[in-house]
């Protein structure tokens, strides 16, 4: 397969295929972004995971180091093959008290790939570019685009519906007609992108890549409950729910889950945007711990097994699924 990609930041060129695993709150941690790196896609956490206890060292430098040193020696034995770049994402909410920090450590182990997420600062792209880093801003709508890269992100990552935590109500057809028309830098496609088909797909609409996540919690790797795994298997487009309660931003969840819970999932109230609360002092209820995140992309989920085997899978359908459309185009 030709690779159409020099027109993208050297970080996201040569990837094995398009694709970038999204940061997923609590279930990204260093075993599954190395197995993703390993297999050839961008792999990635969230900053705010790494969680010291108080007056321990930053647990976000011992996972860099981890994540570096193992893909590192992966690239050395492996010099036909090498690791994917690895990405960490910034949560850039007036709310993480941690922000600051968490940048200088990013910057002090030259992070190649930036996710920034609920505010687009200059200051926090200064910072990884001070590095050799690149940015990727998530968006919802055209406006948040426009905005993000007023602000010098790098690239956008468009996150229609149907995308899993924080997702927009956009359809990625129309998200991405309007980010084109003005805009022909590097685009991610975040939303029910699950299988080869759909990366294909986002290609096909305008981004350079897709973005995804739900397929990646039934995986050895993922920081998960077993049950958490179970239930997106056992779990289709119609068994999610889109709501504010539990974050105060807009996200889509297992039905499964908020039922376990106690509470119907039909009825939810909605959460005021000022209950946004990423700092070390939030307090949820007890039960809100078991509310799981999820995309709409979950159908073609069919077993929990090792993540190199998911981008294997997406490989073949996404190279069956082109050569397929070529030859009608032929």
């Amino acid at each position: 397969m030709k690779q159409h990609d020099t027109h993208l930041p050297k970080a996201l060129q040569g990837l094995r295929i398009p694709l970038i695993a999204s940061p997923l709150f609590i279930i990204s941690v260093p075993k599954l972004v190395i197995a993703q790196c390993k297999a050839g896609i961008v792999g990635s956490f969230p900053a705010l995971n790494a969680r010291e206890g108080e007056g321990e060292h930053p647990l976000l430098d011992t996972w860099l180091t981890e994540i570096k040193e193992e893909l590192d020696r992966h690239n050395q034995a492996n010099p036909d093959r090498p690791a994917a770049p690895y990405a960490v994402n910034q949560i850039v909410h007036r709310s993480n008290t941690r922000l600051d920090r968490d940048l200088e450590i990013c910057a002090g182990h030259d992070v190649p790939i930036w996710i920034t997420s609920l505010g687009a600062r200059v200051e926090v792209n200064e910072a990884a570019h001070s590095c050799g880093g690149i940015v990727l801003h998530d968006i919802i709508n055209n406006k948040f685009a426009k905005k993000a890269v007023e602000k010098g992100a790098d690239g956008l990552v468009a996150v229609a519906a149907g995308a899993g935590g924080h997702a927009g109500q956009q359809s990625p057809f129309a998200l991405m007609s309007e980010i084109r028309e003005w805009y022909d830098g590097p685009v991610a496609l975040s939303g029910s992108i699950a299988t080869g088909e759909n990366l294909l797909a986002a290609r096909a609409m305008g981004a350079d890549l897709g973005y995804a996540g739900s397929p990646f919690i039934a995986t050895d790797e993922a920081n998960a409950d077993q049950g958490y795994k179970d239930m997106i298997v056992d779990s289709g487009a119609e068994d999610i729910v889109y709501s504010s309660l539990f974050t105060g931003v807009w996200g889509n969840y297992l039905k499964g889950s908020v039922k376990n819970a106690g509470m119907d999932p039909d009825n939810l109230p909605q959460a005021d945007v000022s209950s946004m609360n990423f700092g070390t002092d939030r307090e949820k209820p007890k039960a809100w711990k078991t509310i799981w995140g999820s995309g709409q992309g979950i159908g073609a989920i069919k077993s929990v097994g090792p993540a190199g085997d998911i981008v294997d899978r997406i490989e073949r359908e996404y190279l069956a699924a082109g050569k397929k459309l070529a030859a009608e185009f032929g």
